[in-house]
């Protein structure tokens, strides 16, 4: 049986620098998230100065490790051998890649078994859901005190099932004016996802748009990506079609959250690109989950849609989900000289199509 609050309060210590323990069919792990530690916190945690350093695959491959499992995971586990130069001030600089021009990093480094390899992977899935860099030091025990979580825990925690409307009221927007908007929230998770219905029902399926939140875009009006002008041309194309939904996710930074998203643009400042920013930081290329929005439709009564997008990835989800995609409708924008790698890396390298 899953506890559907132990990932919340596992969240909320990880966030505050606590402890939480893992554990899976076989054994158990306890971990102390680097970034928000300290060394007096890893000296409580760890005396003896054996506590090894669990990390992803992605910030591995800059190390010279290979994952046991599967190098090309770039956010699967590898846990790197405590040495006796290994202190929170070097663990620092291997958890973090913005620091790799400031801080040679020591060496050689020396990846070993993983203890509990479902525990180990269900970590640094805990570490994306609460915004922090997938790193942390590891003890092979569970802890008396710490928040104690399973995999299964997680998984229920992202459940879209759990999706329900909380509210909904008549909202007239640039562009739209005759729109409703519709709030979704789950028990576990504090932020809410939006739907924004323009115009009304006319026997036709609608015309879909799932945006993804970005602050910096959105509201910034930042000029790195074109999420402001897609988010404002989806509004007007919708009010266009006479008839269609904007679902506004709660997914900053392709799933990684905001302070993750902005360590990605420093990366890009040193030369990556947005693929390569997010896999050295330990995520994944793409860590959203579209269930959330197939569970969104199905909630507002609506199985068949038209999709503007030019991210194909997006039909496949919403289809796996049980929506059917009647057409996939372009939504493209010209680019301007901040943006002009990153919309040619979403086309060459996660295969966006116009």
């Amino acid at each position: 049986m899953t506890d559907p609050r132990a990932v919340a309060r596992a969240i909320d210590a990880l966030r505050r620098g606590w402890p939480v323990s893992i554990r899976d069919a076989s054994t158990a792990i306890t971990l102390l998230a680097i970034e928000t530690a300290d060394p007096l916190r890893l000296a409580a945690f760890d005396p003896e100065e054996s506590a090894a350093v669990l990390l992803s695959a992605g910030r591995a491959a800059t190390l010279k490790l290979a994952n046991q499992r599967e190098a090309a995971v770039p956010d699967a586990p590898v846990l790197v051998e405590r040495a006796p130069w290994l202190d929170f001030a070097a663990a620092t600089a291997l958890a973090d890649p913005q620091l790799d021009l400031a801080t040679p990093l020591k060496g050689p480094f020396r990846a070993v078994p993983l203890p509990a390899p479902e525990a180990a992977r269900t970590a640094l899935q805990l570490a994306r859901l609460a915004g922090v860099l997938p790193a942390f030091f590891v003890r092979e025990d569970e802890a008396e005190g710490a928040e104690a979580i399973t995999p299964a825990d997680v998984e229920a925690h992202e459940d879209p099932l759990r999706l329900a409307i909380a509210t909904r009221a008549r909202l007239p927007v640039a562009g739209a004016e005759h729109a409703e908007i519709v709030a979704f929230r789950t028990p576990e998770s504090p932020g809410e996802h939006i739907a924004l219905l323009i115009g009304a029902p006319n026997g036709q399926p609608p015309l879909v748009r799932l945006h993804s939140e970005c602050l910096t875009g959105d509201a910034l009006g930042s000029l790195k990506c074109d999420c402001g002008p897609q988010l404002d041309a989806a509004i007007a194309a919708i009010a266009d079609s006479g008839w269609g939904i904007l679902l506004y996710l709660r997914q900053e930074g392709r799933g990684i959250g905001l302070v993750n998203k902005l360590r990605a643009y420093a990366l890009q400042d040193q030369g990556f690109d947005t693929v390569d920013s997010n896999t050295r930081l330990g995520f994944a290329v793409d860590a959203r989950d579209f269930r959330t929005a197939g569970r969104m439709l199905e909630l507002l009564g609506q199985r068949e849609i038209r999709l503007l997008t030019n991210n194909p990835a997006k039909v496949a989800a919403l289809e796996t989900a049980g929506i059917a995609v009647a057409e996939r409708v372009p939504h493209a924008l010209p680019p301007n000289p901040h943006n002009e790698h990153y919309l040619a890396t979403k086309r060459d390298r996660t295969g966006h199509q116009l």
